[in-house]
């Protein structure tokens, strides 16, 4: 080969590296715009992400405040349906009194029987109020349950069997399944 190929070609391997280093340079340049570009994307999106992060969080925390207060009050006013319910009784009951002023040419006897008769519709009130609310009188007929029962007599009997309930001296009740008072009873001991 001659002294010019020679230096034709190294020529062109200088212009080809020129050109690739300029390729390069200009490539270099292109990622570099495109790494910044997407750094800044992702930067507004993580930074969008955590805001929306902050929000979510802050609304649970508001729900979980209102839910806890709604409880509280919820507890605090469980009562208010039952006690609205006990109002008629209580009316029941005023009227009896106020009748019983205005009744004053009335016999003793007919303002008795005015009375009882007030006290049996107060007593039906409330008995209606319980059944509302699922209270009921416990039943004293049959065997004694202790669950149910509270023995504070033992008599002699001829008509029942021993262990059974001869008479009940109070009443008890339950709400639903769960005991309120036991009923007050005396049972058959021979």
């Amino acid at each position: 080969m001659s002294e010019e190929k020679k230096e034709e070609i190294q020529q062109e391997v200088v212009e080809n590296q020129e050109e690739q280093t300029c390729e390069d340079n200009a490539t270099s340049e292109v990622k570099e715009e495109t790494v910044e570009s997407v750094k800044a994307e992702l930067e507004e999106k993580l930074k969008e992400a955590e805001d929306k992060y902050l929000r979510v969080h802050a609304d649970f925390e508001n729900i979980k405040k209102r839910l806890e207060k709604e409880k509280y009050q919820a507890i605090d006013y469980a009562s208010e349906k039952f006690a609205k319910d006990l109002l008629t009784p209580i009316d029941t009951l005023e009227m009896a009194l106020a009748a019983e002023e205005s009744a004053s040419d009335l016999k003793a006897e007919e303002l008795l029987k005015k009375l009882k008769e007030g006290v049996e519709l107060t007593i039906k009130n409330f008995y209606t109020v319980f059944e509302k609310h699922e209270i009921s009188v416990i039943d004293t007929s049959g065997e004694f349950d202790p669950n149910f029962h509270d023995a504070v007599m033992q008599v002699d009997s001829s008509e029942h069997e021993d262990g059974q309930i001869v008479q009940q001296l109070q009443k008890g009740y339950k709400y639903k399944e769960r005991l309120l008072r036991p009923s007050m009873v005396s049972i058959c001991k021979k």
